[in-house]
């Protein structure tokens, strides 16, 4: 819709500098946003949405047009919810988008959008998600098959940790699909078989996911506002700007000189048996999720019900500890692939595109990388179209490609080894520029 669209004589009729003032915080309290030239005042509703009170605050004072369209598989119903908090719209003098984003770039990604919707890509195909989940099924029955026909003996052990490890890599990479709403037709079966995938395959509550991952996508690799980075400064120097601003705040939380260093110490093996394996648990009691509580319980019972009896209480022990240790490298290393090495920054209201394609890179295609990655080598496609059925990745990524091409972005795509290598490069370059600042500024 154009700067010149006919108005709603009955609405409100507002500027984008009415709703820039309203972005929270200096005083005003209310919170506006903006999705399809509407004015919609969420102040009060962010602390009842779904993906948490957070993600509605981050588009404070802006565009959400984009991002609303992405995130939601159901539009009519949701907009019925949008109608009560309507204030007003944009006056037909003001652009759809604000300054600080392209018309055109838009424009181009709304009919790129369109293309997705008439060819089919976002609809799911049902076999390809039932064999993903029958694989991991499978997987678990023969972790728990080696240890009982063999006995426990140094090997099995072994096989059986590498089993499950593979079992929690691959459950979190469907869990990850449900999430999305990317498998099924209405958003009440996805959050069903989420909660069955997160929660009784692998231990962690649902609402926990929803509450972190939806803020990553809305404004990925942007401080204060993605979560993913939100331990900088805490342990990470990350960015070039920021890394510079912290070194010239003599700011010295951690060596950061050496985090290409320790990161291998608390990163991939430490994030998920050291941090997330408490702090889910800390979260659905603080947050009173009882009903994600019972989902992870689930698993707990079932996993020491098969694997106690067989192993004794201190192998049982370093069985469990051993998975998330194998899990949390795994994870690790392929989630931070697509976005460490890539810009970050605070939020600088760019447009979706340009904001998605900045902060996230992919890793090239192969049977191999699609499934030890879950298809999140596809990471640019996924984040443009977060609902997208992973197995329409690789058929929209050669128009992604011709998109940035065409506005002049830069399309990122690497091989595996050297996406994991780029971690650890970037790490050690925005450790060097926070020391040069730390001394020097």
């Amino acid at each position: 819709m154009g700067a010149g669209a006919e108005s709603n004589p009955v609405l409100r009729q507002l500027t984008w500098l009415e709703v820039q003032e309203r972005a929270g915080g200096r005083g005003i309290e209310e919170r506006w946003l903006v999705i399809d030239r509407k004015v919609y005042d969420v102040t009060n509703f962010r602390l009842r949405h779904p993906g948490g009170p957070r993600l509605l605050a981050h588009y404070a004072g802006q565009d959400a047009t984009d991002a609303f369209t992405a995130f939601h598989i159901d539009k009519r119903l949701v907009r019925r919810h949008l109608n009560a908090l309507l204030v007003g719209e944009l006056a037909p003098g003001e652009p759809s988008v604000e300054p600080s984003k392209s018309l055109s770039l838009t424009e181009d990604f709304r009919r790129l959008r369109a293309v997705v919707e008439e060819t089919g890509l976002l609809q799911p195909r049902w076999l390809f998600f039932l064999a993903a989940l029958a694989h991991i099924l499978l997987l678990d029955v023969l972790a728990w098959l080696t240890l009982w026909l063999v006995g426990a003996s140094w090997w099995a052990f072994a096989v059986t940790a590498i089993l499950l490890s593979t079992v929690q890599a691959q459950a979190g990479w469907l869990q990850h699909d449900f999430g999305h709403l990317s498998v099924c037709g209405t958003s009440r079966w996805n959050h069903l078989f989420h909660r069955f995938v997160i929660g009784h395959l692998k231990g962690a509550p649902a609402s926990w996911w929803n509450h972190l991952h939806f803020q990553h996508h809305a404004k990925p690799n942007c401080y204060r506002k993605d979560p993913d980075i939100s331990m900088h400064p805490l342990l990470f120097a990350l960015g070039k700007t920021l890394s510079v601003e912290l070194g010239a705040q003599k700011r010295k939380y951690m060596p950061y000189q050496y985090q290409h260093k320790y990161f291998f110490f608390l990163g991939p093996p430490a994030l998920i048996p050291l941090y997330f394996q408490w702090y889910i648990f800390y979260f659905v009691v603080r947050r009173h999720q009882w009903q994600d509580l019972l989902w992870m319980l689930s698993f707990y019972v079932r996993f020491t019900l098969c694997y106690l009896p067989l192993l004794g209480l201190p192998a049982f022990l370093g069985l469990f500890f051993l998975v998330r240790f194998l899990e949390s490298n795994w994870f690790v290393w392929v989630t931070q692939m697509n976005h460490i090495p890539m810009h970050i920054d605070r939020d600088q209201n760019r447009d979706w595109l340009t904001m998605q394609v900045q902060a996230t890179c992919n890793v090239h295609q192969s049977l191999f990388n699609d499934w030890f990655t879950g298809h999140l080598n596809f990471q640019i496609e996924h984040h443009l179209f977060p609902t997208m059925p992973r197995h329409s990745y690789a058929a929209v990524a050669p128009l992604v490609r011709s998109l940035c091409q065409r506005h002049g972005l830069e399309y990122t795509s690497k091989p595996l080894l050297t996406a994991f290598a780029d971690i650890v490069r970037s790490l050690k370059d925005s450790g060097r520029l926070w020391l040069d600042a730390y001394l020097h500024r």
